[in-house]
């Protein structure tokens, strides 16, 4: 997928995601060793993002399995389409002779299976294939389990139709929000990655890739109100999409400065359930993280991180 790790490293550039050394080398070393990817984290701290990064830096497609508790294979390898098997013997039966058991092994080929996400980042040929099972802490054991064979060998079996291999190795990265501990045998077959939310230092390069045409200070101040909010002890501490989302809306409304009046109509971008709103919603709660935002901003400004009146 990459020549090397600087090849690797100019193309998430490009992409716009800002990456440190430790996950640069452990991206570029999964790739090459066809290994995937575990990572674990907070909701919101960028563990998504990092696969499309990947499949954009690529020019791969994406295949996303969005886990959720009740999943079945059939949603995330797929299903024999009947109608379809249904269709093909009213059209083609009075020419398939009498050989049931080669009508049998007709009917339950690939052309009569709808393809679910797992089964297409294998038979995928023309394109690289990036290949997402979000949020898999979300699955009971038995559906983990089924996930080994794809992850070792590179190939899923199917009840009917038989053993499907890969046409091409996908770069596979599972995400957890760590709702349950994942089991051994899946991490043994994994590179594992770490993440939390950024530092306030990343947040700003994460802002300024992003949010090219502002002002470097209000970054700085955006960037500090998200370390103050996430250090508050919210319910549902605000990720880093919704931060994007906080820094654009600022623009949007041309607010060079974030102040306490401002609270209302931030609160919709920021408390995303009743306890943080109500909490948020205290003027000296509010007041309390701005001044906190301009401190930050502050520091770094101090240690030249930040150059008033300037793009970062």
């Amino acid at each position: 997928m990459f020549s090397s790790i600087e090849d690797l490293a100019a193309r998430l550039r490009n992409a716009q995601y800002i990456i440190d050394p430790v996950t640069l080398e452990a991206v570029y070393l999964a790739a090459e060793m066809q290994k995937p990817l575990l990572v674990e984290g907070p909701p919101g701290s960028g563990k998504t993002e990092l696969a499309y990064a990947v499949a954009s830096a690529a020019g791969a497609v994406v295949e996303r399995l969005q886990c959720h508790e009740g999943i079945t294979e059939e949603k995330a390898i797929g299903k024999f389409d009947e109608a379809l098997q249904e269709l093909f013997l009213r059209v083609e039966g009075s020419q398939l002779g009498d050989d049931w058991e080669a009508i049998r092994n007709r009917l339950h080929s690939l052309d009569f299976f709808s393809h679910g996400p797992l089964l297409r980042a294998l038979l995928y040929q023309e394109k690289p294939c990036v290949l997402l099972v979000d949020e898999l802490d979300k699955v009971d054991h038995a559906f983990e389990a089924m996930l080994l064979e794809l992850l070792s060998a590179w190939q899923i079996t199917v009840p009917k139709l038989g053993t499907v291999k890969a046409e091409t190795v996908p770069f596979v990265v599972l995400s957890s929000n760590e709702e349950r501990m994942l089991g051994d045998p899946l991490r043994r077959r994994c590179f594992y990655l770490r993440f939390e939310y950024p530092t306030i230092e990343r947040e700003v390069e994460i802002l300024s890739a992003r949010g090219k045409r502002q002002d470097a200070t209000v970054q700085g101040q955006v960037a500090g109100l998200a370390c103050a909010l996430r250090a508050w002890n919210m319910e549902k501490p605000p990720s880093i999409a919704e931060i994007l989302d906080l820094a654009r809306a600022l623009e949007i409304l041309g607010i060079g400065e974030i102040n306490p009046q401002d609270r209302d109509l931030l609160l919709p971008l920021l408390a995303k359930t009743p306890s943080d709103r109500r909490r948020l919603s205290m003027n000296a709660g509010f007041e309390g993280l701005v001044y906190d935002s301009l401190r930050h901003r502050d520091q770094l400004m101090k240690a030249g991180l930040l150059m008033r009146g300037a793009p970062v």
